[in-house]
């Protein structure tokens, strides 16, 4: 997670070579956000996060070799991973879903202006997930008509660990609210909360906010 105030270093990983170059270009208008390499293909993430140390990656899905979906399951498994947010002209369901299963921290579409992509950036950076609003419809739509399964229990007993406070943080952090908005609902100091939302991530073994919402939304009837 970047620190506040520093230069986010951003690692783009695309198979065509004018969208790397056109991030590129975008992202430069942004005296924040440092484009610190690009690769071509999945198979090469690995290779490119140890030379560079991005803080976030910005990751396609179809590619050569290793497509950006599993190069996000690998690389969010590391100990030190950076945040991944999926650049993709694709949004189909299984897309989705997969992508946040597997730890991304945004899936945003490559028609989304740039402002926002540099936004996105910044706040998954931050640890706060990103998604344009029609993946997120398409994420809540999902898991809320999905039928009764294994994976309902199991969110539900893994949620079951939670203290009173800490489901209520859960709960709202489910609806994409920041910690500051957190706060101010359940009337906590913003320390406050960010130590909540560590304590979650531990006890559910979730590496990100958007694997505590899917969990939420996984519990639901």
């Amino acid at each position: 997670m970047a620190a506040v105030g520093d230069v986010i270093r951003v690692l783009l990983v695309d198979d065509d070579a004018l969208v790397r170059a056109g991030l590129t270009m975008m992202l430069a208008a942004f005296d924040d956000i440092e484009v610190a390499g690009a690769v071509a293909d999945g198979t090469e993430v690995a290779a490119a996060v140890n030379t560079h140390r991005p803080d976030v990656v910005l990751m396609d899905i179809r590619m050569p070799g290793i497509d950006g979906l599993t190069a996000t399951e690998t690389l969010r498994k590391r100990r030190d991973a950076p945040e991944v947010i999926v650049l993709t002209t694709f949004d189909t369901d299984d897309h989705v879903l997969r992508a946040l299963r597997a730890g991304a921290g945004g899936f945003l579409l490559k028609h989304t202006p740039p402002r926002e992509i540099a936004e996105a950036v910044r706040r998954v950076a931050a640890g706060e997930p990103m998604m344009s609003p029609e993946v997120l419809r398409t994420m809540i739509g999902l898991v809320a008509g999905a039928p009764a399964d294994p994976r309902r229990d199991r969110a539900r007993e893994l949620l079951a660990r939670l203290s009173p406070g800490e489901t209520d943080v859960a709960r709202l952090v489910a609806e994409g609210r920041t910690n500051q908005e957190i706060a101010a609902e359940l009337l906590m100091s913003t320390a406050t909360v960010k130590a909540y939302v560590s304590r979650i991530f531990s006890k559910l073994s979730c590496t990100n906010r958007v694997q505590i919402a899917l969990l939420v939304h996984d519990a639901r009837d």
